[in-house]
């Protein structure tokens, strides 16, 4: 295909050439096929065989190793090799993993962003053109017919749940430890966690600190999984369950105790914005002025790599396909602005926990 050379300097201001820009556009056209030839050279070992080998390894040996005809093969390594994920000698017609396939087969995110990417999203996404015109995640009837995804985790195949929950927990295990520096350098008696999920940090919790309470407030059947999680567990005795659907409006926030602490993680970018505005609202409404909010999320404005950014506004499509058709992954300016337009102040943002995870603190003003 003939490139004007005057596309280069049409669009002198960006990185790549004109021949550049033109392959990553086939990248995006053949993106699908790219993402599942990649997909099954990990599911069958291919990648790490070739990576093993040493010298590298020919279309025939991979076939006889892998278990797969010569033919399967060939049309997977050809088209690795156009991907850059695998490097070809010509001399000798042995493949060799590139540095891209190095991190695919190696980088744990990566290998998550895949499983959570097919189990979850795929099928869904092809519906991503209805569910953005209709403000409903279109795509979630090819697992059941719920509003949102969160009513019917529980009932979701084995797979698609396990791959569900290693990407949740990913993108929030790896900041708990510093989190609960943070959230316990207060000295808390009672937290409440808003859409605690399956207990984990509120297991983490407990186990930090000997006195703390901890109520977890999410639907009637994700306390059901929590229950089961955290049964037997030391310091479950301490973790309690308060039930209500919080996109409903009338659900109120639990009066039954004074709370120091109230944890939202990874909570909010399941709502669109005036949701999270009456979210926050009817948290603040049981705040005082020595009762903390903290939001933990990874907004894609803080950042300290391009790539974690574009792992994360990737996801906001999943939030409209599949989850609930309306949330998105925030700036943390944005969040800011919904924080303060529920009543409510941001006193410091911690930044760098974890893979890229920022906790906003925020307090009631002494006026309100």
């Amino acid at each position: 295909m003939y490139i004007d050379p005057a596309l280069d300097k049409q669009f002198s201001t960006e990185r790549l050439s004109a021949l550049e820009a033109q392959r990553m556009a086939e990248f995006i056209a053949w993106g699908p096929v790219l993402f599942q030839v990649s997909r099954l050279m990990l599911k069958w070992g291919i990648f790490e065989m070739i990576s093993q080998s040493g010298a590298g390894m020919t279309i025939t040996e991979v076939a006889e190793k892998a278990g797969i005809s010569e033919y399967a093969a060939k049309v997977l390594m050809e088209a690795s090799l156009c991907s850059g994920t695998l490097l070809a000698d010509a001399e000798n017609d042995r493949f060799t993993l590139s540095k891209t396939g190095w991190f695919l087969l190696n980088d744990r995110r990566t290998r998550i962003n895949i499983n959570f990417n097919h189990d979850v999203n795929y099928e869904g996404l092809f519906r991503l053109e209805e569910s953005l015109k209709e403000g409903k995640p279109a795509g979630l009837r090819h697992f059941g017919d719920w509003p949102t995804v969160y009513e019917g985790l529980s009932q979701l195949p084995e797979q698609v749940q396990e791959s569900w929950f290693a990407f949740d927990h990913f993108y929030s295990d790896e900041s708990f430890r510093q989190a609960l520096e943070i959230v316990f350098a207060r000295h808390p008696k009672n937290l409440l966690d808003v859409g605690g999920n399956t207990g984990r940090w509120a297991l983490r919790c407990v186990d930090f600190d000997g006195q703390v309470e901890v109520t977890i407030m999410d639907l009637p059947q994700q306390l059901e999984l929590m229950r089961r999680f955290t049964a037997g567990k030391n310091g479950a005795g301490r973790i309690h369950g308060y039930g209500g659907n919080l996109l409903d409006g009338s659900t109120a926030f639990p009066t039954d105790r004074h709370y120091d602490a109230i944890w939202m993680s990874q909570f909010l970018d399941c709502f669109a914005a005036d949701e999270i505005v009456s979210i926050l609202r009817r948290a603040a409404s049981i705040m005082d002025g020595e009762s903390r909010l903290y939001i933990m999320e990874t907004f894609w404005d803080r950042q300290k790599f391009d790539t974690a950014a574009f792992c994360l506004t990737m996801t906001s499509l999943y939030f409209t396909a599949i989850a609930n058709g309306n949330s998105k992954m925030y700036h943390s300016d944005e969040m800011r602005r919904l924080v303060e337009q529920a009543g409510l102040q941001v006193e410091m943002i911690h930044d760098g926990l974890g893979q890229g995870h920022s906790i906003m603190v925020c307090s009631k003003p002494c006026s309100m």
